[in-house]
């Protein structure tokens, strides 16, 4: 397998992951800022231009980070960090779309339709005047989210799962561009600083 790795969140969740679940993924660094996914040779390989993407030894690509680590959890040894029963793995998937979709998707949009707005807007449809609204999305349900974790040590309960790296990754990016999360929020601060901690954090 190898990874084809850059800058931003995606590939940082990605490879948290594989550093969680103990996997060594080479990696081939392309060049994101410089819009090399967006180039003919990339594009053969992933079609939607997006990284990262995961090359199988059989010359299958995964693209989509969900996809790509669930094939990595499946791969892997040790204990899953989807789910040991359907039970389990219901909850992750569960609670990795509501990250996903509530908090991930509004933060990062957020962030390409404005402080991101030079790099994408040749790239994709920017709506820049979404912008604010998009940011106040993500901090509304990360609010929502800390008063469930009251109690909890994990986003989706008392194990390390998908969401929690998944949430770690882009909170981690959003500090990083003008998103800092609100450090009231007492449980997503403790969970963060946990999620710090991990030696995957610094995949």
């Amino acid at each position: 397998m190898k990874l084809y790795n850059s800058v931003g969140p995606n590939p940082h969740v990605v490879r948290m992951f594989a550093a969680e679940k103990g996997i060594e993924l080479p990696k081939v660094e392309v060049d994101l800022m410089g819009g090399e996914n967006r180039q003919s040779a990339y594009v053969a390989k992933n079609p939607g231009g997006q990284l990262p993407a995961l090359e199988l030894d059989d010359g299958t690509v995964l693209a989509e980070i969900t996809a790509i680590c669930e094939y990595l959890d499946e791969v892997g040894s040790g204990p899953s960090l989807i789910g040991e029963t359907p039970e389990e793995r219901a909850v992750t998937r569960m609670w990795t779309r509501r990250v996903d979709l509530n908090v991930c998707e509004p933060l990062a949009n957020g962030f390409r339709y404005s402080e991101g707005l030079a790099l994408f807007k040749d790239r994709m449809i920017t709506i820049p005047e979404a912008a604010e609204g998009l940011k106040q999305i993500a901090r509304e349900k990360l609010a929502w989210l800390n008063g469930l974790m009251e109690g909890r040590q994990f986003v989706a309960g008392d194990k390390l799962t998908l969401a929690d790296l998944l949430l770690f990754g882009f909170l981690a990016f959003g500090n990083n561009v003008g998103q800092p999360f609100d450090e009231n929020l007492t449980n997503i601060k403790g969970w963060f600083d946990r999620m710090s901690a991990r030696a995957s954090a610094a995949a």
